[in-house]
């Protein structure tokens, strides 16, 4: 019991996420097939419809899933570059006011300044310390490339196969990356995902939720930066 609570707020997200996949991949599968029956019978054919386990490898279904993907590594890897050297007077979401940049090694605890604790590359010099200061970065900015990646792909597969079901035009893959219905998928999401960041950035300032570190506590001042609750 230790250990869930210990670990609950991963394991909350983790559930919830793989029950939003598995839903979606339902949803996904009977829109998919509804429009099969609906297209063979406007042309008085046979209907295509796939199997579950068929759909959720097609890149219908690989598109819906990494068009939301890239965007949310996006809005993560922008927001840990942006809280570097952007701050937001007043937000829990920002830090102090004075401490814009990417601040001090007696501040950040790293190298002759690191503690016994600190994990062991915090104690190290060079390269092996540089890597450690921005791995966070460096890594949700690697997911968000392999996600936008995949997207790109599996949205030029689909729109392929929607040509050819269609006796259109099939495009080049960096043709595609050039097109209206790329982007148009990729920036409807990117624009929900800075709203909603930004939203919460400004939001926080004056409003509260009581024990969460996402708000400052429920009498801190509006003014106050970088507290959280």
């Amino acid at each position: 019991m230790r250990t869930l609570r210990n670990h609950g707020l991963s394991l909350f997200f983790l559930v919830i996420f793989l029950a939003a996949l598995v839903g979606q991949s339902i949803a996904g599968h009977a829109e998919y097939n509804n429009d099969e029956i609906a297209h063979a019978r406007l042309l008085n054919e046979q209907p295509e419809t796939l199997s579950f386990w068929r759909y959720v490898v097609t890149s219908h279904f690989g598109q819906a899933v990494m068009e939301n993907w890239q965007s949310e590594y996006l809005q993560f890897t922008l927001f840990i570059i942006a809280t570097v050297w952007f701050v937001q007077k007043g937000s829990p979401e920002s830090k102090q006011l004075e401490k814009v940049g990417t601040e001090s090694d007696e501040d950040q605890k790293v190298g002759e300044h690191a503690t016994a604790d600190s994990p062991k590359w915090a104690r190290a010099h060079g390269i092996r310390l540089f890597l450690y200061s921005n791995s966070l970065l460096i890594v949700m900015g690697l997911i968000w490339i392999g996600s936008w990646f995949a997207h790109s792909v599996t949205g030029w597969s689909s729109y392929n196969a929607q040509q050819i079901e269609h006796e259109g035009q099939r495009l080049g893959w960096l043709q595609y990356l050039g097109s209206a219905d790329f982007w148009q998928t990729t920036l409807q999401n990117w624009q929900s995902e800075f709203l909603a960041v930004g939203s919460m950035a400004v939001l926080a300032i004056y409003l509260r939720q009581r024990g969460s570190p996402e708000s400052k506590p429920v009498g801190a001042p509006h003014e106050s930066t970088g507290v959280e609750g």
